[in-house]
Parts: structure tokens; sequence; C-alpha cells
């Protein structure tokens, strides 16, 4: 059975820095592509970045050059570097392997001064 452990969120200033991570049980991790996703409140489920298996990385507009994703195989866990965060970034943050129904229970993350 699939689980998924987000951690790592946090309350920070605006312009800090925050590194999340997803622990993967219940799945082989190398093989499939992985993906975070955000929610604020009042708003929709957007996706923030995501990652293939061969590492190939693709993100969301709105966290292109500050947000980067990437992949411990033999960890069987997903990271998301999030930097220089504004406001508009808080949120509640999962991980979420594509093509799963399987959600975690999310890490929130609050950028604020």
């Amino acid at each position: 059975q699939l689980q998924l452990v987000e951690s790592g969120g946090g309350l920070v200033q605006p312009g800090g820095s925050l590194r999340l991570s997803c622990v993967v049980s219940g799945s082989l991790f190398s093989i499939y592509a992985w993906s975070w996703y955000r929610q604020a409140p009042g708003k929709q489920r957007e996706l923030v970045a995501s990652i293939t298996s061969g590492g190939t990385t693709n993100y969301g507009d709105s966290v292109k050059g500050r947000f980067t994703i990437s992949r411990d195989n033999a960890k069987n866990t997903l990271y998301l570097q999030m930097n220089n965060l504004k406001p508009e970034d808080t949120a509640v943050y999962y991980c979420k392997r594509n093509l799963s129904p399987t959600w975690g229970q999310g890490t929130q993350v609050t950028v604020s001064s």
C-alpha cells in the first residue's frame, strides 16, 4: 500500500528558503514519475513541479527559477528545494506518484513577515 509522508514545512520570511521531503513506502520508487502539488486556502490544488524516472523536471510558471525538485532513489525520497519564497507560496504542499490517486497528509508552508 502506497504511503507518502511529507515534511519540512514551516513558517519562513519572504525571501527565505525551505526544503521539503517526501518519504515513500509501499511502492517501487525509482521507476515512477513523481510530483509536488500545493493548495492554498480557497484555491484549487495546483501542480508545482514534477520529475520523471529519468530525472527530467518540469515546473509551474510561478515557481520556475526558484524551486528545484529532485529525487533520491536509494532513499525512496522526493525533495523540493524552495528558494526566494513569496507570500503567495503559502499553501499545503503534497507529493504524489503520477497516475496514482493516493495523497499524503501534506506539509504546511507559510511565508510571512
